[in-house]
């Protein structure tokens, strides 16, 4: 898979990344390496491999699913810049793109 200057520009704009034209050449040939890797990977067969969760063979203990609070939300909150009716407050964010 080859990806050209223009999918460089295009992926800088939607991960917000101002890049400069010089290095949209070098980053076009660095991400066609990254995919024809990845196209190679997917030529190995992978039909008899059992899926894997961890590499090493430990169980871990197992706890009660019960649901608490923790009963310590002043606490918590104490350590906030600000909050209100026992919650955090954050400034608002929006993303008008």
């Amino acid at each position: 898979m080859t990806i050209d200057t223009k999918t460089v520009t295009k992926i800088a704009k939607l991960a917000h990344i101002e890049v400069g034209e010089a290095a949209k050449e070098h980053l076009s040939s660095e991400l066609s390496k990254l995919f024809s890797w990845i196209e190679q990977l997917n030529e190995v067969n992978t039909d008899n491999v059992p899926a894997l969760a961890s590499v090493s063979d430990t169980a871990l203990p197992w706890r009660k699913d019960e649901i608490t609070d923790g009963n310590c939300r002043d606490t918590i909150l104490a350590n906030a810049p600000m909050s209100e009716y026992g919650c955090f407050v954050v400034p608002k964010v929006i993303n008008e793109e």
